[in-house]
């Protein structure tokens, strides 16, 4: 099973579609790395995991301790940690964070949220020998409602020369979050470096989606989330089993205990 490498990842670009999972745990790591080409350890790991309300609730502490455990159930996929609030608020404190993460996680890249505001930021990181991934669009650790972006024309140019400053900064790729399709399009043609869509289009050079989401574990379903299991009914079936056969003392039988 050979490596995916960022070089790799690099080479997709308007090629083969690039398969990417967020996810947080050992079980759900070591089934996706035999599809995926990346995994992301997203700060969604609030919500999705934790009850919290927003990504900004996240620390680094709770991020590193997620990226351990992804990171060691992973043989193939190239593993990315998202960089959680505030942690690179300046080039000195972006490197320092990035590089605990990594030192700690042993992953092969960060994720930072921003576009022009935060070039400098990634050409110091990149500069340093730290991997950028990029992220435009809707941004999360930013955004107060989960919405459409790039409806206006102002907002399709923001985004789009956000994705580029992005690109020339130096990032291997970016995640284009909840654009209209016509923009990603855009996006994806007009940059060096592959797209990854969630809640853009299909004309990305990949897609994300967290694994949760897709597996119906949660009760987050945007347009863009394509349930493939439902995977919360069936654990309340087994659990209703469960139940009913300690009630009536069907469980343990003989074959569960030790004579």
């Amino acid at each position: 099973m050979q490596k995916i490498t960022i070089k790799k990842i690099l080479k997709k670009k308007n090629k083969t579609p690039i398969v990417c999972l967020s996810l947080y745990s050992k079980t759900m790591a070591e089934v996706a790395d035999k599809y995926c080409d990346i995994i992301l350890v997203g700060d969604s790991l609030g919500m999705v995991l934790h009850g919290m309300k927003t990504t900004k609730e996240v620390n680094l502490d709770t991020m590193i301790l997620h990226g351990k455990t992804v990171k060691k159930s992973v043989k193939k996929s190239l593993v990315v940690v998202d960089m959680p609030y505030k942690t690179y608020t300046s080039e000195l404190s972006a490197y320092k964070n990035a590089k605990k993460i990594i030192n700690k996680t042993k992953c092969d890249a960060v994720k930072l949220e921003g576009g022009k505001k935060i070039i400098n930021i990634i050409k110091f990181l990149v500069k340093k020998g730290v991997p950028v991934m990029g992220h435009v669009g809707l941004l999360p650790q930013s955004s107060t409602k989960f919405k459409l972006k790039g409806k206006s024309s102002n907002q399709k140019r923001e985004i789009f020369e956000d994705a580029k400053a992005v690109s020339n900064a130096g990032a291997f790729a970016i995640v284009v979050e909840c654009v209209v399709e016509s923009l990603a399009q855009k996006i994806t043609k007009n940059i060096g470096i592959p797209t990854i869509g969630i809640g853009a289009s299909k004309y990305c050079d990949g897609q994300i989606l967290v694994i949760d989401d897709m597996l119906g574990l949660t009760n987050f379903v945007p347009r863009f989330v394509k349930i493939y299991s439902n995977l919360k009914n069936i654990a309340d079936e087994s659990v209703k089993n469960y139940t009913q056969d300690v009630k009536k003392r069907r469980f343990p039988s003989s074959e569960n205990v030790y004579s």
